[in-house]
């Protein structure tokens, strides 16, 4: 997939980093260009790189922009749709690599076609409808581009979230595999669920305040960075809020979303990675989601 790269966007005269304020630091937006140095979209992020190229073999950084441009024309997340094309290509709709049968798939979905319908419906409808068994969703709802085998922190947090497959919910490769927060082995389920318990409980309260996300880096290794995110709230709320306040907020805000999901008839076998990922070995390490069921069921537990 080497075709897919920053080098290709900045060459063409594209933006790789754009912020979405002055003072922002990350500069997770961009621009993108076409051959032909037009603006064709904003720049693809990972998961969506990921998603609608190498998870469907598609690696021609045009067409995976293109495919980019019409989940928001359609207003399509692009990690589902990419999940629900790979499920479209492994039921035989088209082949795998075959960008312009993608882009044709999708554009189905805009026509509202009864095969857009179809796959409008997401990954878990479309494997539903054409008989695919290995359908990565949870809950209804496709998984990310993190794989839950050799990060097995990321795959209890898909698992548990009371939305469904979720990296963001709660991002367990911070310590699993960048360092950030510690250290836990992402090949073993020893200390999984804490990892992933904690961040889901940070996560919720720091979606609560508007805060981007990305501020969690520095917060999980620098005890002055979560005390000023404390002072600005406080000083914005008028309350003098503590580092348990905060953790309450989160874990208020996981119960309430979790008693919605029980009156809506989930239960904790809804908690739980297709039997594929702990059925099949995942190449280099050849591992499988080895954390049990009755542990995913503590994660919750406060």
């Amino acid at each position: 997939m080497s075709a897919i790269s920053a080098e290709i966007m900045t060459s063409r005269g594209g933006k790789v980093k754009k912020g979405c304020h002055k003072g922002c630091v990350i500069q997770c937006s961009g621009i993108y260009n076409d051959k032909d140095g037009n603006y064709l979209t904003k720049r693809p992020e990972y998961e969506t790189v990921w998603a609608h190229g190498a998870n469907c073999g598609i690696d021609d950084q045009d067409d995976i922009a293109m495919l980019d441009r019409l989940d928001d024309d359609y207003g399509l997340d692009t990690i589902e749709m990419g999940a629900t094309i790979g499920v479209a290509m492994e039921a035989g709709l088209a082949k795998f690599g075959d960008s312009e049968a993608a882009i044709n798939l999708l554009k189905e979905v805009g026509q509202g076609t009864p095969l857009g319908r179809i796959l409008g419906g997401g990954a878990a409808v479309t494997g539903k409808v054409f008989g695919v068994e290995r359908v990565p969703v949870v809950k209804g709802q496709a998984l990310p581009a993190y794989d839950p085998r050799p990060v097995q922190g990321i795959g209890v947090t898909y698992a548990t979230s009371p939305m469904g497959a979720d990296h963001t919910a709660g991002y367990a490769v911070t310590a699993n595999v960048l360092g950030v927060g510690g250290n836990i082995d992402p090949l073993k389920p020893e200390g999984q669920i804490e990892l992933s318990r904690n961040l889901q409980i940070a996560t919720a309260a720091i979606d609560a305040t508007g805060f981007c996300l990305f501020i969690a880096f520095a917060i999980l290794d620098q005890a002055d960075t979560f005390q000023a995110m404390l002072d600005i709230l406080s000083a914005f709320s008028g309350q003098e809020l503590t580092a348990d306040g905060v953790t309450a907020l989160g874990q208020k805000i996981l119960t309430d979303e979790r008693d919605f999901n029980t009156r809506a008839g989930f239960t904790k076998e809804h908690d739980r990675l297709p039997e594929f990922f702990q059925n099949e070995p995942l190449a280099p390490h050849n591992v499988t989601f080895d954390v049990k069921d009755e542990d995913l069921d503590k994660v919750f537990n406060w």
